[in-house]
């Protein structure tokens, strides 16, 4: 398991410098068959993080760039009648693949948002009756400029609880920037995947190893405290959904997974709770003056509540 876990990391790392944490969480998700949202400003390695990820693995890969004027037929297909047999056939759209890179999620009308949210949470589209299963694993990796940029429209924050996890590329460093610099000199990054390390199958076969993996009933308490404590703060006025638990908790268990372990331990719940529940949080007016955005609140949360003793596998 390791090994395939690191073949897929290191894979990711010929196209991607530099973001470890960031690539460690989008597995994360993977594993969890969780929809990533990467939110950051333009020119960061958004797109290259999700094409990188689907070469990796050898499953089919789609790309939809998001503007005001696409439908949400694009996303869903259509149905249109076959001229030799005058019988209605399905025509696939964007979202029948295993990997669905969503470019720049909130340039798309509230309409588009909503066809694509539905398909990412019942993996199946319906057209006329039929109902069209999407291959599995299937992943939506979604990006997002920031909300304050030309030409966008707001997630609502029953869309954003959809998403498993959200992260952010960040600007590199200097030493990461000259590698990007030298890696793009001759060829396209995308280039160094010569080919895939691991194959469809081989994630149906992890997803299923890292959702064994065990919690105790103190790790899981600590989970619903967390949670808890994000609906009680008087700088937040939305707190994390019951979905957010669910969320923490499976993450919880691939990073253990993914740290080469069979239990969960509360550093495991600390290193993914942002990840998992920053995006889901609204913050009072109180909450933007004082601590100016929810990570920061979430951190004040997560040092208050008591970390577990009894954490072991028992």
């Amino acid at each position: 398991m390791q090994n395939e876990i690191q073949k897929l990391t290191e894979s990711i790392g010929t196209v991607i410098v530099g973001k470890e944490p960031v690539i460690r969480c989008v597995v994360a998700g993977l594993l969890c068959s969780g929809h990533i949202l990467i939110e950051d400003v333009p020119g960061v390695g958004k797109t290259q993080l999700a094409a990188a990820l689907s070469r990796s693995i050898g499953g089919s890969f789609n790309r939809i760039q998001l503007t005001p004027d696409i439908m949400p037929s694009d996303i869903t297909g259509f149905s249109m009648v076959n001229q030799n047999t005058f019988e209605l056939e399905y025509r696939p759209g964007a979202a029948m693949c295993n990997f669905l890179l969503a470019d720049e999620i909130n340039r798309a009308s509230p309409k588009v948002q909503s066809a694509l949210l539905e398909v990412m949470e019942e993996h199946q589209i319906s057209i006329d009756g039929v109902t069209h299963k999407l291959p599995q694993p299937f992943m939506v990796l979604a990006t997002q400029n920031p909300v304050e940029t030309y030409g966008t429209y707001h997630l609502p924050e029953a869309q954003m609880d959809r998403f498993f996890m959200r992260v952010s590329m960040g600007y590199p460093t200097e030493d990461e920037e000259m590698q990007i610099l030298s890696r793009t000199e001759h060829h396209n990054p995308l280039d160094n995947i010569k080919e895939a390390v691991l194959h469809p199958e081989d994630i149906l076969r992890l997803q299923a190893e890292a959702a064994k993996v065990y919690v105790s009933d103190p790790v899981k308490r600590y989970i619903l405290q967390i949670v808890a404590a994000t609906r009680t703060h008087d700088a937040l006025t939305l707190g994390a959904s019951p979905r957010g638990s669910i969320a923490l908790y499976k993450a919880a268990k691939a990073g253990a997974y993914l740290a080469g372990r069979d239990y969960v331990l509360p550093d495991d719940v600390r290193e993914m709770a942002e990840s998992v529940l920053a995006h889901r949080l609204i913050l009072s007016p109180k909450g933007k003056s004082v601590f100016g955005d929810a990570r920061a609140v979430l951190e004040e949360v997560i040092g208050k509540v008591p970390v577990p003793m009894e954490a072991e596998k028992q």
